[in-house]
């Protein structure tokens, strides 16, 4: 088990885990690190690293960064590196390290494994980030049932974006599962407004 680190996962790719991840990294105090990075062009630590206060030492370098904006198994495919997540060096922090995954729960961290047991083989408590559109229901609960199959413990959904009190209830209802936290659609992204969400975010967390 990797003390003190929390797995932040979505329900599909593009689901806002990066923004999801920085509000709350800055909400805890806690360190942030992505892995995997598939694509030079637009990297996600660097964003992260802008929106947390003292991001320059909370935001840890990747295990990899692999040259195209694909699937992490075909972009090492195409690099011709081997992606083998027991060998990982992690970070060194006495801080919650909040580790952020590519893509959905069973997007490939290589071309024989998952996200998801990347997150079960270390025995990490995760975080899952969901959004409202149509079809969220169904995404976020075979999320949450793969997550419960693999034995990973679930502290909670995060909902990005607008609110739809419906398939919010019906979610936490049917799953037992408690969204701990909204983040709203920022209008201007920089580190003043995620530093104000996150304030409001804090006394919302009982881990």
């Amino acid at each position: 088990m990797r003390k003190n680190s929390i797995a932040i996962l979505g329900i599909h790719t593009g689901i806002g885990k990066t923004i999801a991840a920085a509000v709350l990294a800055e909400a805890l105090g806690a360190d942030y690190w992505k892995p995997i990075q598939a694509g030079t062009e637009e990297q996600d630590s660097p964003v992260v690293k802008q929106l947390l206060t003292n991001g320059s030492t909370r935001v840890h370098n990747e295990a990899f960064v692999l040259s195209q904006p694909l699937s992490p198994h075909a972009a090492a495919a195409i690099d011709g590196v081997v992606v083998d997540y027991t060998k990982f060096v992690w970070p060194v922090t006495d801080k919650t390290l909040l580790v952020e995954t590519a893509g959905g729960i069973l997007s490939p961290m290589s071309a024989t494994t998952t996200m998801a047991d990347f997150v079960a083989h270390y025995d990490m408590p995760a975080i899952l980030v969901a959004q409202n559109y149509l079809g969220s229901i169904n995404h976020t609960l075979m999320s949450i049932e793969v997550l419960k199959s693999r034995g990973i413990k679930l502290m909670g959904i995060v909902m990005n974006g607008i609110t739809n009190a419906a398939s919010e209830t019906f979610i936490e209802e049917y799953s037992k599962t408690s969204i701990i936290a909204r983040i709203p659609h920022f209008d201007k992204l920089d580190n003043a407004s995620v530093a104000v969400v996150a304030k409001q975010l804090f006394l919302n967390f009982q881990f």
